[in-house]
């Protein structure tokens, strides 16, 4: 059997990323994730490389990298582009509480579901269920670019949200196993909180007071790579690890908020503006690269036999069915307009997989069927996908609904959606 040799390695890592930049140009023009088109790929290369006789490489280690990697530049991506504004506040709220909620309880009903399929206690079911109820940011970012401003931004807030409420949970989770008491594990996930705060919000004002005296232009990646220090420093302590990567894309972005009165002296106004615009493309293109080769990977990594499985189908679709009933519940109940497309909006990505790697051995369950994590990855993003497309479609269609009187809903017609301006408050 044969592996493939540097040049030829060379040639492959290039065409991935020629196609991976051709699948982004027929995403934004069809509105199909391209992070399906990547998954494809990677099935594709897997079929090619097995029917050529080669040896297929162990690349789970590689892929858990790429996708810590992935993680913190998409959330830095999203938070480079979040402006903390008085005007934003309803938008900022309404996304938080949309991702609490909602990541609550699915966890909690698909958790229910885990305990009777891997017949084990409700916190190990909790385990497995909170990965497959975190919207995926690496998914939602790139793909609502045809949405309107104000729904855009909310599912880039909400996703984000989503993903660090998510890896709290599930740590939180973990080390509620090692806790003796109910008590014990909330002083623990108060003072991790608080701790993670504090020490995101001084490593951020250091990093930005000392990169804009760095005059020299190598100092772009040197800045990526001290975050992803942070990253594994404070994961070390188990600290709220994304939380840092956030504030500090945050304060990046709004340096003026972060920067009043006596502090803007501090702030080399010119010189951040400079490395902000930088920092940003550089985030921008290494968040592409990352995602792409993370997606063809996991592609690669799938065993398909595994969906050919009657449990795992009947398993896959009542999860769906959950997050799907959770989140139309939510929107109709309470956010009650302007609901289309953003209840089809959900999909599992990249941060559900990686959560799925990183549960410990000792609490590891082998009877779960990791077929059931690739129909509910590939289902959501097919549901995104079309819903975008209605959406593209009849962008000025939609639904009204009378939530002052509540007495008469008008469901929307078929193939249509609703518009940002047919609203009834």
């Amino acid at each position: 059997m044969e592996h493939f040799n540097s040049n030829g390695l060379l040639i492959l890592g290039s065409l991935i990323i020629i196609i991976s930049y051709l699948f982004n140009l027929v995403a934004s023009r069809y509105s199909i994730p391209s992070v399906l088109l990547l998954i494809v790929l990677g099935v594709a290369l897997k079929g090619l490389v097995s029917a050529t006789g080669m040896q297929t490489p162990d690349l789970t280690p590689i892929l858990e990298v790429l996708g810590t990697v992935g993680l913190i530049m998409i959330v830095l991506e999203a938070s480079l582009d979040l402006e903390l504004e008085r005007e934003k506040r309803k938008v900022i709220s309404r996304a938080f509480f949309t991702s609490l909620v909602t990541l609550l309880l699915s966890a909690l009903l698909i958790g229910g579901i885990m305990t009777i399929y891997l017949k084990v206690d409700m916190t190990t079911g909790l385990l497995y269920a909170v990965p497959l109820s975190i919207m995926s940011s690496a998914i939602i970012i790139p793909s609502v670019s045809a949405l309107s401003k104000d729904k855009r931004e909310f599912m880039v807030y909400e996703s984000t949200f989503s993903d660090i409420l998510g890896i709290m949970l599930f740590y939180f989770l973990i080390s509620s196993m090692k806790a003796e008491s109910v008590g014990e594990m909330g002083l623990d996930v108060l003072l991790n909180l608080s701790l993670t705060v504090l020490v995101s919000v001084a490593a951020s004002y250091l990093l930005i007071f000392l990169f804009q005296k760095i005059r020299t232009e190598l100092k772009l990646f040197l800045l990526i790579a001290v975050l992803i220090l942070l990253y594994g420093i404070s994961k070390m302590f188990h600290l709220s690890s994304l939380l840092i990567i956030l504030v500090f894309g945050l304060m990046l972005s709004n340096r003026n908020i972060f920067f009043p009165g006596k502090l803007r002296k501090y702030l080399d106004v010119a010189q951040m503006s400079s490395i902000f615009d930088n920092f940003k493309m550089i985030t921008l293109e290494s968040s592409f690269v990352v995602r792409t080769f993370f997606f063809v990977i996991f592609g690669f990594t799938i065993i398909l036999t595994s969906l050919i499985n009657f449990e795992v189908w009947l398993v896959s679709i009542l999860v769906l069915a959950v997050l799907y009933g959770v989140r139309f519940a939510w929107f109709r109940l309470v956010i009650r307009k302007n609901i289309y497309p953003d209840i089809w909006m959900a999909p599992r990505g990249l941060i559900t997989i990686l959560l799925f790697y990183s549960i410990p051995e000792n609490l590891a369950v082998a009877e779960f069927n990791e077929g059931i994590l690739l129909l509910v990855i590939l289902a959501s993003s097919i549901t995104m996908a079309v819903s975008m497309i209605r959406y593209r479609k009849n962008p000025q269609q939609g639904v009204s609904l009378e939530v002052n009187g509540g007495a008469k809903d008008q469901l929307p017609a078929e193939g249509s959606l609703p518009s940002d301006d047919e609203l009834v408050n």
